[in-house]
């Protein structure tokens, strides 16, 4: 995820994605997050379960084709 980052930050996104492919929904998680903190949004919290759940469904799926689909 670091190097995701460092990637992103020198602006090569699409190597970030292949680095690491939940990135930018981790991105999109944690900005949401923040803003709910800030702002209290009236369903804040069932989105960011939706987004827990879609990063744990990208990490998961991501870790089966790098481990077992992969050579």
């Amino acid at each position: 995820m670091q190097r995701s980052i460092s990637l992103i930050l020198s602006g090569d996104f699409i190597a970030a994605f292949y680095m690491y492919p939940a990135i930018y929904s981790l991105i999109v998680l944690f900005s949401f997050l923040l803003l709910h903190l800030k702002f209290q949004f009236k369903n804040g919290h069932k989105i960011i379960l939706g987004l827990f759940i879609l990063n744990i469904s990208i990490i998961v799926i991501s870790f089966i084709i790098k481990t077992f689909l992969t050579n």
